[in-house]
């Protein structure tokens, strides 16, 4: 009964009664940290983050300073000086040259590149996943195949496709090979995916009497949202970026996207570099705004795809 009575008295540290006060188990942590030999300040590692954010913001204060600067102020005080006056005439130019079609233009070809991708390519991730034939697992290797052969390299068998199927100059042109060259990334991303889906979940689900469409729509959609999040960010990055395909297969301005409008401001004569500035500020700001919006999910995706 004393025993007892007297480690009731005991301080909350474990000290008894006119003993000295010992040090709890994060004081003699943070002690031994702050005494062991060789823990110095990682000199080297802010040095190389510094050097590496001046890598980064010397093109961003590139971008936006010159902008917001005249052609003339532009050429006889050069590209990196701090600009006097700001002027928004550059942005105005933009919108006058057709921005705001070029804009339509890319945000039809990305929504329809990526819309075209997911329902392909998520039926098809489960299906592999699920599935225990070996034709389905052939398949698969095929489409991985596609990783290894670049646009570059088959853009003239797609020329003459789209001009046999009546296509050309037309957005649905682009948005075909860039959706088709999206394939085997995103259903690899996707298949990796949904192969983290515990497989107790699907006998559940057929227990209760879930049919196979059910189970996709109740179980594979919501648990598969960071891959499809992933691959809705990367197919709509290609997409916007796309240079090759609209060069290749589109001819009019009513066709033209971004990067190819990118070229109003570039003539014989010279470039307007302002001008231009501002038309790639503007042009990347949707861009900037989709990865505020799923960067989460996008690397979760990530993570989840290309971590095993």
């Amino acid at each position: 009964m004393a025993t007892d009575t007297h480690a009731r008295r005991r301080d909350p540290a474990g000290n008894a009664p006119g003993a000295p006060p010992t040090k709890s188990v994060k004081d003699k942590v943070t002690s031994r940290l702050r005494g062991r030999p060789g823990r110095r300040p990682a000199y080297w590692a802010g040095l190389g983050a510094a050097l590496w954010l001046v890598v980064v913001a010397i093109p961003l204060y590139f971008l936006l300073a010159t902008s917001f600067r005249g052609s003339g102020d532009y050429m006889s005080q050069g590209p990196l000086a701090i600009p006097e006056t700001l002027t928004f005439d550059n942005y105005v130019n933009v919108f006058e040259v057709g921005f705001l079609g070029f804009l339509a233009n890319s945000l039809i070809v990305a929504l329809g590149a990526v819309g075209l991708v997911l329902l392909v390519a998520v039926p098809a991730a489960f299906g592999i996943v699920r599935s225990r034939s070996r034709a389905v697992a052939t398949t698969f290797s095929l489409f991985l195949l596609g990783l290894a052969v670049p646009a570059q390299a088959v853009i003239i068998p797609v020329y003459l496709l789209i001009t046999r199927m009546n296509l050309y100059d037309t957005l649905i042109a682009v948005i075909l090979p860039t959706a088709a060259f999206s394939l085997p990334i995103s259903i690899l991303v996707l298949t990796s995916s949904l192969r983290d889906v515990p497989g107790s979940l699907y006998e559940a689900m057929a227990l209760d009497g879930a049919t196979t469409w059910q189970v996709f729509l109740r179980l594979v959609l919501p648990l598969s949202r960071p891959g499809v999040m992933t691959v809705a960010i990367f197919v709509g990055l290609n997409a916007w970026n796309n240079f090759i395909f609209p060069l290749v297969l589109t001819q009019t301005e009513s066709t033209r996207v971004l990067p190819l409008g990118l070229w109003a401001f570039q003539s014989q004569y010279g470039t307007d570099v302002p001008g231009l500035m501002a038309a790639v500020v503007l042009s990347s700001l949707p861009i900037l705004a989709l990865y505020l919006f799923g960067r989460r999910q996008l690397l979760g995706g990530l993570a989840a795809g290309f971590g095993k």
